[in-house]
Order: C-alpha cells, then sequence, then structure tokens
C-alpha cells in the first residue's frame, strides 16, 4: 500500500507546477483588497450622502447621486464575488495537484480546466471593475 504513494520527486514536480497558482492566487488575494477599499469607498460616500437632511437647500441635491452610487456597488460585489470565485478555484486547483500526486492519478485535464475557470473568473472580475470605472467617470461628467 505505501508503494502506491507518491515519491519525493512527484510531490517536488507537482510543488514547482503549483508556483503559477500561487502567484496567481497572491494576485486574485491584493486584488480583492483593492476592490473591497473601493466598495468601502462607496459605502462611505453613500452614507455621508443619506445623512444630509431632505430639507437642507443648499445640499439636498446631492442625494441624487444616491441611484448611481448604488449601481456602482452592486457592480463592485460582482467584481468581487468573481474574484472570490476565482481564488476558491485556484486553491482548488493546487489541493487537486497535490491530491492527485499522492494518489497517482492523472490530473492534466482537470488541473488545465480549474486554470481555465479559475483565469475565467479572474477576467470576469476585472470586466466588472472596468464597467464600474466607466460608470464613476460618467459620475464625474454628470457634475461637471
Amino acid at each position: 500500500m505505501l508503494t502506491d504513494l507518491a515519491t519525493a520527486d512527484q510531490i517536488s514536480r507537482v510543488i514547482s507546477q503549483a508556483t503559477a497558482p500561487a502567484f496567481l492566487l497572491g494576485a486574485v488575494a491584493a486584488f480583492i483588497s483593492v476592490l473591497i477599499t473601493r466598495m468601502n469607498r462607496l459605502a462611505d460616500r453613500s452614507n455621508a450622502l443619506i445623512a444630509i437632511p431632505d430639507d437642507d437647500p443648499r445640499w439636498a441635491h446631492l442625494k441624487s447621486v444616491l441611484p448611481r452610487l448604488s449601481q456602482r456597488a452592486r457592480l463592485m460585489n460582482r467584481a468581487i464575488e468573481f474574484a472570490v470565485v476565482s481564488g476558491i478555484f485556484t486553491t482548488v486547483l493546487v489541493i487537486l495537484a497535490f491530491l492527485s500526486a499522492f494518489l497517482r492519478f492523472r490530473h492534466e485535464y482537470g488541473a488545465g480546466l480549474m486554470f481555465i475557470l479559475a483565469l475565467s473568473s479572474f477576467a470576469a472580475s476585472l470586466i466588472t471593475l472596468w464597467r464600474e470605472v466607466r460608470s464613476a467617470l460618467k459620475d464625474i461628467d454628470f457634475h461637471v
């Protein structure tokens, strides 16, 4: 039974193959941090606008931005979700690589599929962030 387990060479190979997913996982974690910071800024801005009394003639007009901020927050939430899914796929990819080495299963197709899913989710997150940034620029144009 012990002869069926992975050798040190196989584990070493899996570790070297896990380098790219590990870098992707680090990039996804840093990207999620950026997205959450951006989302928190939107929430803070929305809360500040909501706190303005409706009967304040000098500042009440600023509340007209709230629907656009809500739309941008939904985009940011979607971008965060896609990034988290990317991180999950990447983590599963690394786990499956090690499990397949220990159990001596072929993992090339599964690893390739997981990497495609991880990168696709990451791309979807980037595209959603791009949409939110374009929306933010429209907000600037809207008020200028």
